[in-house]
């Protein structure tokens, strides 16, 4: 079955880095997206922040992003946890766009 993300959009909220008991780092983060998308033939203005967490190198690489940094990110949605039905998207590359 097929999971897969491809979103850009701007870093607006980054926690500090922390690992996990087996010693992976782990960043969670938040990342706002706009733009416009063609639905059932008509232009619609797309608006949506969505919680996102890094895990080993993607980790480390939003540890040097500054909030306000315009990314490109790829990866698969999951639930938060195993009690909550909460999508966070799993960031498994991350590609900070021309200019930050």
């Amino acid at each position: 079955m097929l999971n897969r993300v491809e979103l850009t959009g701007d870093l607006t909220e980054r926690l500090a880095l922390r690992y996990t008991p087996a010693g992976v780092p782990v960043t969670e983060c938040r990342i706002r997206h706009e733009s416009e998308q063609v639905e059932a033939g008509m232009p619609r203005r797309v608006e949506c922040e969505i919680p996102a967490i890094g895990l080993g190198d993607a980790a480390k690489w939003l540890q040097a992003a500054t909030t306000g940094s315009a990314v490109r990110v790829t990866g698969f949605l999951a639930a938060k946890s195993r009690n909550s039905k909460q999508l966070v998207l799993h960031i498994e590359q991350l590609e900070f766009l021309e200019g930050n």
